[in-house]
């Protein structure tokens, strides 16, 4: 810490950083443009300039104290012992108010029907500088604007050339076609032409520009000022990483998601699958009413039930003499899961998983629990100095740890940096100081993907080359390891020169995860975790990083840990068909999605009625026996433990509208139908969890993920509405003249209603960041320990999982070099290809993300192709099993020899059985879609 005087009083900061940053974190107000906490700086913007004084000392004279100082930029100045300064100097205030002014000679006068109004950073900007009535009456220059695709508007007018959205994009997120074009006035910041935005991070360009050139394409179509959403801290559904958003909402409908900022998750940015995803939750064709399949002479139809019905239908189905059994899901939450498992009994619940995906996820959570490593939050992967990533496309099925992957590829800069002598904020000097190089990044996949970029070398190939890569890779770090067999030279060299680089680092990273759907995959990644776990110098646990499929897979495999063996879909057919079963119950899972049709076609004829709950209408809740509708993210509460078993929680922003409630309540009900005992009944979500840590030694700590419902400061609960809020008098005037009573939410500390405490809150129940002068998204620092650091109490949520340092285990557990077991005997192996847009159930259903999601697709290899006589734009039928399924054909060397290549997870690809061995056909009653072409950046097929 060093000492400096800021306008006559003397503060204590860390050393090392720069002026701006240093201010900031005091909480004191300095304007600014082109600066941001993740990218650093380049002093382009001249707004945030304050006098530094130069006092010197004379030996005859005596001390000398400067009284005129001298302009400086202080996201340029670096601190020091004995600085003094002034933000308040009329020199520094003035000159401040003249780069506004300067500004806005081109600015439009558009504030009012800006979608950026109300949370603009210029708008603060210029009321900060005191610069508040425009003198320039000349022509203003104006640009055409361009389409960006369904995410992003373009109004290029509102132009201040930051350059801050080119930083992001291209040196932060990898995007390569938003550009900088022209030069001083006309200077243009877009694409060479009107198109889609392809950077899977495109979206941040809403909360990074600081006006309004960038906005949200997706809330354009239901406005509303952010004074007038109702927010609520809540977590992103749509991946394992349980990114922290806010969603906004106004007239019961969802209108946005925003970053959330969080240290440890996700720090200032998400991906645009969890910004843009968010639209199921808005369908018209949502589940609203209870509804139960009905058979009429002409064919099976649903009937909407009423309440009274609904209490009819459940005693019938799962009534107190009822046999029952509870499929689970991993999209569902703790409390949910839980209660159902409950009510069935732990031996008659299952995870809702294949016994393969069953299978992975609890390898992963052993591993994780047993060894001798450490799960990483996205910060540390970002101070990673090498990383091994075997068998995971983790663009598409962990976007925002690829995001942070491209930060570490420039740790490397930072150490040239250091001999140099450059501060790590100088951003421009650091990357020029690092030219061409990069942090050691080694990618092992089944295919090219979207980081390749930054990689010192690349392998594809299929997943059990992979995992002998991965086995060979621990071998060479520890002897003790076992090695493979088969091996060629290049992975034996390749092996070689990755373990030189992981055992020279002090901080190496693995990855790897579910994506490829091999055992071995996973397994060689946990023996090369442990043998650098294992060395002499290494002073910490390994860091140990697997990709889940969703958002609470981890918390459902840590309940699922303690229960029976084999809790797989499999087994619920063996019981359905064999036990005395009267009813099955599923929670939030499209069964199809998840086995063979063929495999759920059974459960269907077993004779068993079948309760399902869910959001939407997918296709095994059109065939449910009863159908209960169940709350989105938005509309309740909830804890999830994402992929680093960090457990969070997320709550309602707006109650649900109609018969929806929440799947726990649901449950609820049903065991009180059962035991005819309302005392059995959980009322508040609080008891729901507290009853889940107290039965599961594993989630023990998930009620510190947040403060309790009966939580208050100062006697008050926290207000999900802005203080600005406006029209609740209103809002309802055309259905009653009377103002209802706002909504009393019983399940958590925070309030329906702008009424609320005030000051500083617990960082799990902010819902929005907002302070005097800063309304918008850069307010955050207000709510930071430090910039870039912590939040103010600590960041949302409890880790659940700590690495076991115990000697013995660091030496003794190694997996054998085994290969995994492929079912079938076809001539094809089957290989997933995951998509950030299209394989994910929730996202798909948003309009935004089916606009960019895949046709249903094979890619194969040239020589494979001609083996079937097929060529790109033809039909390819795969049969598994009695089953068939076309797809249209992409010829590509991008793919393993002998091996199809399936995008995953789309409504015609989701169930198939991958690393499994098939036969393929030409399909030649196929019609080629016009103009098919391919795109192998992104493994898309589009016309």
């Amino acid at each position: 810490m060093v000492s400096i005087e800021i306008d006559n009083r003397i503060y204590q900061v860390p050393e090392g950083g720069n002026l701006l940053q240093a201010c900031l974190s005091l909480g004191l107000d300095l304007p600014y443009f082109c600066w941001h906490p993740a990218m650093g700086s380049v002093g382009a913007c001249r707004q945030c300039a304050v006098i530094q004084y130069h006092d010197r000392h004379d030996e005859v004279e005596g001390d000398q104290r400067d009284e005129q100082g001298r302009l400086v930029m202080s996201c340029m100045t670096p601190v020091s012992e004995g600085m003094r300064i002034s933000i308040d100097a009329k020199n520094a205030q003035d000159f401040r108010s003249d780069v506004i002014e300067l500004l806005m000679t081109n600015h439009p006068h558009d504030c009012p029907v800006c979608e950026e109004g109300g949370e603009c950073h210029l708008q603060d900007m210029t009321e900060m500088s005191g610069y508040t009535q425009r003198k320039y009456r000349g022509k203003k220059r104006t640009h055409r604007n361009q389409y960006l695709g369904p995410f992003i508007n373009h109004e290029m007018n509102r132009c201040i050339a930051c350059y801050r959205c080119v930083r992001y994009y291209q040196d932060y997120a990898g995007g390569h076609d938003l550009e900088v074009m022209a030069a001083h006035n006309h200077v243009y910041f877009g694409r060479h032409e009107d198109g889609v935005l392809e950077n899977e991070f495109s979206g941040n360009l809403v909360e990074v520009c600081p006006t309004g050139v960038f906005t949200d394409r997706t809330l354009s179509q239901h406005y509303a000022r952010k004074w007038d959403l109702q927010t609520a801290p809540s977590i992103c559904v749509h991946c394992a990483q349980g990114c922290n958003t806010s969603p906004g909402e106004r007239y019961g409908t969802l209108r946005r998601v925003v970053n959330r900022y969080n240290s440890k998750v996700n720090g200032y940015f998400l991906c645009d699958r969890g910004r843009f995803g968010y639209g199921f939750v808005n369908r018209q064709d949502r589940v609203t009413h209870a509804q139960c399949l009905s058979e009429t002479d002409a064919d099976s139809v649903r009937e909407t039930l009423s309440r009274g019905e609904t209490r009819e239908a459940l005693l019938n189905a799962i009534g107190s003499e009822k046999r029952l059994l509870g499929v689970g899901s991993p999209r569902a939450s703790l409390e949910a899961n839980f209660a159902l498992r409950e009510m069935v009994g732990a031996e008659n619940f299952y995870s809702g998983l294949s016994r393969k995906q069953q299978g992975l996820q609890q390898s992963i959570i052993d591993i994780l629990r047993t060894r001798p490593v450490r799960v990483p939050d996205l910060a540390e992967v970002e101070r990673a100095d090498a990383v091994l990533i075997l068998g995971e496309d983790v663009m598409n099925t962990s976007p925002r740890l690829a995001l942070s992957l491209r930060q570490t590829a420039h740790i490397a800069g930072e150490k040239i940096a250091d001999e140099l002598r450059i501060p790590h904020w100088q951003d421009a000097a650091v990357r020029e100081a690092l030219q061409s190089g990069k942090t050691p990044i080694y990618i092992a996949s089944i295919a090219r993907t979207r980081i390749d970029d930054i990689a010192a070398q690349t392998y594809q190939d299929h997943p059990q080359a992979i995992a002998q890569l991965g086995f060979a890779i621990a071998n060479a770090i520890d002897s003790n390891a076992p090695f493979p067999d088969q091996l060629t030279d290049v992975q034996q060299q390749l092996a070689q020169d990755i373990a030189g680089v992981l055992t020279s680092a002090k901080n190496p990273l693995v990855i790897s995860g579910t994506g490829c759907q091999s055992l071995a995959v996973i397994e060689a990644a946990a023996n090369v975790a442990t043998a650098l776990s294992g060395r002499a110098d290494s002073a910490n646990a390994t860091r140990l990083f697997y990709c889940l499929a969703e958002s609470n897979s981890m918390g459902l495999g840590l309940l699922t840990s303690e229960g029976q063996d084999d809790d797989s879909l499999e087994r619920v057919i063996e019981r359905l068909e064999s036990d005395q079963t009267d009813t099955l119950v599923v929670l939030e899972n499209d069964l199809f999605r998840r086995i063979g049709a063929d495999q759920v076609e059974r459960i269907l004829n077993s004779g068993k009625q079948l309760v399902m709950l869910d959001q939407l209408k997918n296709e095994l809740a059109l065939r449910a026996d009863l159908l209960l509708p169940v709350a989105t993210f938005a509309e309740a509460e909830g804890t999830l433990v994402n992929s680093s078993g960090r457990a969070q929680r997320s709550f309602a922003v707006y109650q649900p509208k109609d018969d929806v409630r929440g799947s726990w309540e649901w449950i609820s009900d049903m065991i009180t139908l059962r035991q005819g005992d309302e005392q059995s009944r959980w009322e508040h979500l609080d008891e729901v969890t507290q009853s889940c840590a107290d039965a599961v030694a594993a989630l023990a700590p998930i009620v510190d993920a947040a403060p309790a419902a009966d939580y208050r400061i100062q006697g008050m609960k926290i207000g999900r509405q802005p203080h600005r809020y406006s029209g609740r008098t209103a809002m309802l005037a055309d259905q009653n003249v009377s103002e209802p009573k706002q909504p009393v939410d019983e399940d958590s500390a925070l309030a329906f209603t702008m009424e609320g405490f005030p000051g500083e809150k617990p960082a799990a129940l902010t819902p929005f960041y907002w302070s005097p002068g800063w309304n918008s998204n850069q307010s955050v620092h207000k709510f930071q320990q430090e910039i870039n650091g912590p939040l103010k109490g600590g960041d949302p949520g409890v880790r659940l999982i700590e690495p076991d340092e115990s000697a013995e285990l660091a030496v003794a557990q190694w997996f054998d070099a085994t290969e995994d077991q492929q079912e079938g005997q076809g001539d094809w192996l089957l290989l997933p290809a995951y998509h950030i847009f299209g394989s994910e159930e929730l996202s798909a259903q948003s309009e935004p993300i089916a606009e960019r999601a895949s046709v249903p697709y094979v890619t194969l290899r040239a020589d494979s192709a001609n083996s079937l006589g097929v060529q790109t734009g033809d039909g390819l039928q795969l049969w598994i099993g009695e089953q068939a399924v076309s797809l249209e054909v992409q010829v590509s060397d991008d793919c393993p020899g002998g091996a199809l290549l399936v995008a995953a997870g789309l409504p015609k690809t989701a169930h198939l059985p991958f690393l499994s061995r098939i036969n393929a056909l030409k399909d030649s009653s196929w019609t080629r879609r016009p103009e098919a072409s391919v795109f192998l950046s992104d493994k898309k097929v589009e016309s």
